[in-house]
């Protein structure tokens, strides 16, 4: 469909980068456009290459596609230039004139909040601060700074046009479900409403042009900082299953869970994706790692995807089964058709 959203189902770290990378590869958009701010990282991993992002769109591994950074997000400056020179994307970057921009001081006040950076969890990357001083109308937005101002123009208006003519659009949601302001974990949560809707009002397009929306589950649950997590499981267990993982961005050690399938349900309903993708598939059955091919999985493996499926009412099109982005059984022509 022309236009896709991919948005997390869990607390974030779902895998969404991979997911985005995939079909940025294999669909080959004109545009993929991020959403939310430098506190979610999304590790792509594509011939034995290993990028981890915190603003640019996963797409970027099709050099094809326009990279586009949405109206409603939040950026860092140096964060963003890094980015762009170790993904060599230059010429194909550009930001919303009214993408927010987190200054020093922003990063500063959080670090310097105890209650955010201990009982809350945050990364202490601005993001909150900046969505604060967003509210009050005082941030300075990519039309302010100067280093910026070749890179801007009018994401929106860009996204609607291409769609108009035919074309087609990723948006790539942030974090996940269960962290949205407004029906997430709250007060444990983000800054921002990172659930479907909330993600393509970022962004500047009708519900009306939406295609797609993916909904990506990891095959367990993990979590980083404080809040609810139901079923978590002891670090000794998350060891011995092999689920010990790290935050992209912070670096702390993921708290982990087995699938939930009444939290998965409760992601359906918020969302209401016309595609599920589970990821990192691997690691509840080995013997799938690195297949491409459904009938390649072993019985029990496949018998596990069509319950949940069954389960949620959704078709489940995407499996992930490695690390590199091409490591995906894409069942959408088998189950939804071309």
């Amino acid at each position: 469909m022309p236009l896709s959203v991919i948005i997390g189902g869990w607390f974030g770290d779902e895998g969404k980068g991979k997911v985005v990378s995939y079909l940025g590869l294999v669909d080959k958009p004109g545009i993929c456009v991020r959403t939310g701010s430098i506190n979610a990282g999304h590790t792509v991993n594509y011939n034995g290459r290993t990028w981890k992002l915190r603003i640019l769109p996963s797409c970027f591994v099709n050099e094809s596609t326009q990279l586009m950074i949405a109206p409603g997000a939040l950026l860092k400056i140096d964060v963003l230039l890094r980015e762009i020179k170790e993904t060599s994307s230059a010429s194909r970057v550009w930001v919303d004139v009214n993408t927010g921009v987190i200054e020093d001081r922003h990063v500063e006040s959080e670090r310097s909040n105890e209650y955010l950076m201990k009982v809350i969890g945050s990364t202490g990357q601005g993001v909150g601060a900046a969505m604060v001083d967003r509210i009050l109308r005082v941030l300075k937005t990519a039309k302010d700074f100067p280093e910026l101002r070749d890179l801007t123009t009018d994401v929106s208006r860009e996204v609607n046009e291409e769609l108009d003519r035919g074309g087609s659009v990723i948006i790539e949601g942030t974090q996940g479900t269960f962290l949205s302001l407004y029906h997430g974990t709250y007060p444990y949560v983000t800054s921002r409403d990172t659930t479907a809707a909330g993600v393509i009002s970022e962004v500047g397009v009708s519900p009306r042009l939406v295609g797609d929306i993916v909904l990506v589950f990891k095959a367990y649950v993990t979590r980083v900082g404080a809040g609810e997590l139901p079923g978590e499981l002891s670090m000794d267990e998350v060891i011995t299953r092999g689920w010990t993982e790290r935050g992209t961005v912070t670096g702390r050690p993921r708290r982990a869970a087995p699938f939930n399938i009444d939290l998965a349900r409760r992601a359906v309903m918020l969302n209401r994706p016309t595609q599920i993708a589970i990821t990192k598939f691997d690691a509840l059955f080995p013997s799938a790692r690195g297949k491409r091919k459904w009938v390649d999985l072993p019985v029990e493996a496949r018998k596990w995807i069509e319950s949940i499926s069954e389960a949620l009412k959704v078709p489940v099109t995407l499996v992930g089964t490695g690390e590199d982005s091409m490591d995906m059984i894409d069942l959408r022509r088998e189950v939804i058709g071309p």
